[in-house]
């Protein structure tokens, strides 16, 4: 899948599930809570996006480069995760609970997909696809 494609559905999901929590409770919250979610699913959205993007260039590369890209691009993204859900939580003084829920939701279910659609995609360019 392309990348571009990807991050559509990525979106997509995001701004679904957002749409179906907002008459369950997500309206209800205060406009900190609102913000904390939303900066919380924009960080999980750069990361799977960004995961993909690694994916997508190093599927064509030898296995080191592959492994160098892919967990080497893991530690990178989580020490900028880590630094922006310290940033959000310090110095935009976003509320804890909604922020750290919505980025571990979010991240869950993005992973669920990156690691599905790179199953496919890499077992069927190995022949291993069912």
């Amino acid at each position: 899948m392309s990348l571009g494609r990807y991050a559509v559905l990525v979106l997509g999901v995001a701004l679904a599930t957002l749409g179906l929590a907002w008459p369950l409770g997500l309206g209800g919250l205060g406009a900190p809570a609102r913000a904390a979610v939303g900066f919380g699913v924009t960080l999980a959205l750069v990361n799977t996006i960004a995961a993909h993007a690694l994916l997508r260039w190093s599927a064509s590369r030898s296995n080191t480069q592959f492994l160098k890209a892919v967990l080497g691009g893991m530690l990178g993204r989580m020490v900028v995760l880590l630094a922006a859900l310290v940033a959000g939580i310090l110095a935009l003084r976003l509320p804890r609970l909604p922020l750290a829920v919505s980025l571990l939701a979010y991240f869950a279910a993005f992973l669920a997909v990156e690691l599905t659609l790179a199953h496919r995609q890499l077992g069927a360019a190995a022949g291993l696809a069912r």
